[in-house]
């Protein structure tokens, strides 16, 4: 597993952007639509009127230059049976892996991107179990309520920034390395 190279840009500067590109798909992204689309590769993408909430997280790091899409499915190639198994799946695809929650956990953790810390900053992501046994997925934003940071998600609605990182159980909380 070849590591993403990263150009040295201030951990702040960088986060911050994260939260500014975020915050654009407020407005734009309006619908949860969790369909199986077929997508182009790389880069593919559902229509920014619609999405789950990884499709948050798939748009914010492609404006880093990230594909997520392309990450997954070459780690996914390479190393099928570290991956969940919950959609019975024989082979990865292109179309879908990369939008589900369990699947960027493992790719996440994979990378070492792992925290332990509750120190949530600007650009992290965080992922939740919700009722059900639902899991869920989020950036932490650069505004705050006091002293609790807002989180950029899609939970049914579109993309939103609202106060929720303690409101359901938290998972794992990730940090990227700065690029």
């Amino acid at each position: 597993m070849t590591p993403i190279p990263y150009n040295p840009l201030p951990y702040q500067t960088n986060h911050r952007r994260k939260s500014y590109n975020l915050r654009n798909q407020i407005g734009k992204t309006l619908h949860y639509d969790p369909a199986y689309t077929k997508l182009t590769y790389p880069m593919g993408d559902v229509p920014i009127s619609k999405g789950v909430c990884t499709d948050v997280i798939i748009r914010a790091l492609r404006d880093q230059n990230i594909d997520l899409q392309a990450l997954v499915h070459q780690d996914m190639s390479q190393n099928f049976s570290v991956y969940p198994k919950r959609w019975g799946l024989t082979q990865p695809d292109t179309n879908i892996d990369h939008r589900r929650v369990p699947n960027l956990m493992t790719y996440f953790t994979r990378q070492g991107w792992a925290v332990q810390d509750t120190n949530y900053q600007a650009g992290d992501i965080v992922t939740w179990e919700l009722k059900g046994n639902r899991p869920h997925i989020g950036i932490v934003s650069d505004r705050k309520i006091g002293d609790r940071p807002l989180i950029i998600h899609n939970i049914g609605s579109g993309t939103r920034e609202n106060d929720i990182l303690y409101r359901y159980t938290i998972t794992r909380h990730y940090r990227l390395p700065v690029r």
